[in-house]
């Protein structure tokens, strides 16, 4: 957790628990089924299998400012792209200079040079944990 929380600063981006960032995907059940071998390669190289919706998209605007995140929708006339910050811009495509799309996420991926091999075991053994604690539901108190 404190790994999550801390020095890989994965709650920036993504939420576990209903703690952390909204960008990325809630890792709260993620760990649920692949294994530990595939987490740990979904960490150190996110780009491997990367879902091309979740593809990091660079916009230049009319006025010459770059917008760099995730599009969320889009269509043929316009984009709505929602940067790290979480604020969902919605541009129209005609009034745009350039759009690309990147064949990168924006996750970070120098995991496995930023954090040893035994802070990627506790980083992996957070996420096994959380998942399984998810699927065991607390009765509600009547």
């Amino acid at each position: 957790q404190a790994i999550f929380f801390g020095k890989a600063g994965c709650s920036q981006c993504h939420v576990a628990r209903g703690e952390g960032g909204f960008i990325a995907s809630d890792l709260s059940s993620y760990a649920s089924t692949p294994s530990a071998s595939d987490i740990r390669d979904a960490i150190t190289d996110p780009n491997r299998n990367l879902d091309p919706r979740k593809r990091t998209v660079t916009v230049l605007t009319g006025g010459g400012q770059t917008l760099t995140g995730i599009a969320r929708n889009e269509d043929n006339f316009s984009l709505q792209l929602q940067t790290p910050d979480g604020t969902l811009h919605l541009l129209a495509k005609p009034e745009l200079q350039s759009i690309k799309y990147l064949p990168r996420s924006l996750m970070p991926d120098d995991y496995a040079s930023r954090l040893s091999r035994q802070e990627l075991d506790d980083l992996v053994s957070y996420l096994v944990s959380i998942a399984r604690g998810k699927s065991k539901r607390k009765a509600d108190p009547e």
